[in-house]
């Protein structure tokens, strides 16, 4: 990990207490439990962010018919092979 700053935030207290519950029970300091969250919920957000994305695209040029029927046609193919 590169250089650290320190911050400081403002919590609810009730916040506060699930957070010291939550981190005591995994065993990290404060720092750790708030550096991981962050890290999660960016990844969250960017991730979100390429779906809409793709779901955009989607939308500006569709699959064709063709292409529709080939998916299905694959997907029909790879579950007649399951042992099932």
């Amino acid at each position: 990990m590169g250089k650290s700053t320190k911050v400081a935030i403002s919590l609810p207290e009730q916040v506060l207490k699930a957070i010291e519950k939550e981190r005591k029970a995994r065993r990290e300091s404060r720092s750790e439990f708030f550096r991981r969250a962050a890290e999660k919920l960016l990844k969250q957000e960017q991730e979100s962010r390429a779906v809409k994305a793709y779901v955009r695209g989607y939308g500006v040029m569709p699959e064709s018919p063709e292409e529709v029927e080939r998916a299905h046609r694959a997907g029909a193919a790879a579950l007649a092979q399951e042992p099932w």
